[in-house]
């Protein structure tokens, strides 16, 4: 069975590419150089086996074939890759995996993937920073009603509503930077992590093989890196999913028939809507980000579950780690490109906006006229109570709120008419709508261009 990952439907090239056979077996042999580097360094194997060894690993082509055979027989993915570059590695091929465990190379892997990831996934998330950032550039300053609970509210901008995204997003990028330091860390350390196999240098091997490959070593391990780092980019992949999600819906909503302010583009004479209906522009886009969110969050629970090991080691963690990290990566990958063209793309009816802004009759102007009502002297849940029949009463007759309020004398001996009059001439007041969105602008751009340290510990 070939899955959607499989078959290329999600995810970029780049990333997919990370998780294939090839390209982790290629990364065990990278690893192995590594090590026999390191070591040949110390003593701990001959210099000259330590150079061959090194040698090879970067000229190394897996034969997949042969691994496969090995691994029949063994029914060891590691051992099968070891031997068969052991085997390219003669007269040396017995100093291969010198004092090393499975997880050495298994984990430093892992790590090397993960930190590749992350950069891609960095990328693609500042790609759809700068997205949101133009947008809001260029449409930013149209007024639309604001909705709470589903129901119009108060007037906002469309700038305000993708700034509060956009901040989302500069927490997540901040996340990204912090966590990277403590996720990403390969372990060169032995069966159970004492560095005992490694001799009395075994410190030394480790640290200088890890810089070897770019990446940290750990302060103290067992036989594996402790899973907790791994959980942290996990859960943190479902947090940025759950923000994409989170845009996506507000598209599809307000790409509702009944709404029409904003819209997924459609390419004309191309595209299908409906198979059945051909009038029908769906927001497949944002459907297909709210899809792939729900399948990503299903990968927190098996990484946190993965923390817990019995003693030093056990695979518990082994088999479901090969879905859980290409998966969580490949998704989020697809979720932020798509979610980057969306933006880019997007349609904006400023004419929908001033409609269903128009809609209300007012009644987006209750709280100016309540805050008015207690200014002229009334009591505030009178006014309040005053407010809420009025309401009832311009909904029930379609009528203008501002109307009705000024037929009544309780109303009028507070605030004057002209008042009242002067409050439907702001009736576009969106406050500081614009002064926060610059200022997530702002701030997002600070991010960018001051990433945090993501000092490793």
């Amino acid at each position: 069975m070939t899955t959607p990952l499989d078959s290329g439907r999600y995810g970029t090239d780049e990333m997919r590419a990370l998780f294939t056979d090839r390209a982790r077996y290629q990364l065990f042999v990278r690893v192995e150089g590594a090590l026999a580097a390191a070591q040949g360094q110390h003593g701990v194997i001959p210099a000259e086996a330590a150079e061959h060894i090194a040698r090879q690993a970067h000229r190394h082509v897996c034969d997949l074939d042969r691994i496969t055979e090995i691994e029949a027989m063994s029914r060891h993915e590691l051992f099968a890759v070891v031997q068969e570059f052991a085997g390219a590695c003669e007269p040396y091929g017995r100093y291969v995996h010198h004092g090393a465990t499975s997880s050495d190379i298994l984990d430093t892997t892992m790590a090397l993937q993960l930190d590749a990831s992350i950069g891609i996934l960095r990328t693609r998330l500042t790609s759809l920073m700068a997205a949101l950032r133009k947008r809001i550039g260029a449409d930013g300053d149209q007024v639309m009603i604001g909705r709470t609970h589903g129901q119009h509210a108060q007037p906002i901008t469309l700038g305000f509503k993708l700034a509060i995204v956009l901040d989302q997003l500069t927490r997540c990028l901040a996340r990204l930077d912090e966590l990277r330091g403590r996720a990403v860390m390969g372990k060169v350390a032995g069966a159970v992590g004492s560095l005992g196999g490694l001799g009395p240098s075994g410190a030394h091997v480790q640290r200088e093989a890890l810089e070897r490959l770019g990446l940290p070593e750990p302060q103290i391990c067992a036989q594996a890196v402790a899973r907790d780092r791994f959980a942290e980019f996990v859960c943190w992949t479902a947090l940025t999913a759950a923000c994409l999600e989170n845009l996506a819906t507000e598209i599809r909503n307000l790409q509702r028939t009944e709404i029409g302010e904003l819209a997924e583009s459609f390419a004309e004479g191309d595209q299908i809507g409906s198979s059945a209906m051909p009038h029908k522009r769906n927001p497949v886009r944002c459907e297909r980000i709210c899809s792939l969110a729900r399948l990503l969050r299903s990968t927190v629970g098996p990484a946190l579950e993965n923390v817990v090991s019995w003693h030093e080691r056990d695979l518990a963690n082994s088999a479901n780690e090969r879905f859980t990290l290409p998966e969580s990566c490949v998704l989020l990958d697809e979720m932020l490109t798509t979610a980057t063209a969306v933006v880019r793309d997007l349609k904006v009816f400023p004419d929908r906006m001033a409609e269903n802004l128009a809609l209300s009759r007012n009644a987006h102007l209750s709280e100016a006229v309540l805050l008015a009502l207690v200014a002229g002297g009334m009591d505030r849940l009178a006014g309040y109570r005053l407010l809420q029949e009025a309401s009832a009463a311009a909904v029930r007759d379609r009528r203008d709120l501002l109307a009705v309020l000024g037929e009544d004398p309780r109303v009028t001996a507070a605030v004057p008419a002209s008042e009242l009059t002067s409050l439907a001439k702001a009736a576009a007041d969106v406050g500081a709508c614009a002064d926060l969105a610059r200022e997530t602008v702002t701030r997002a751009e600070a991010a960018l261009r001051n990433p945090g340290s993501g000092g490793r510990t």
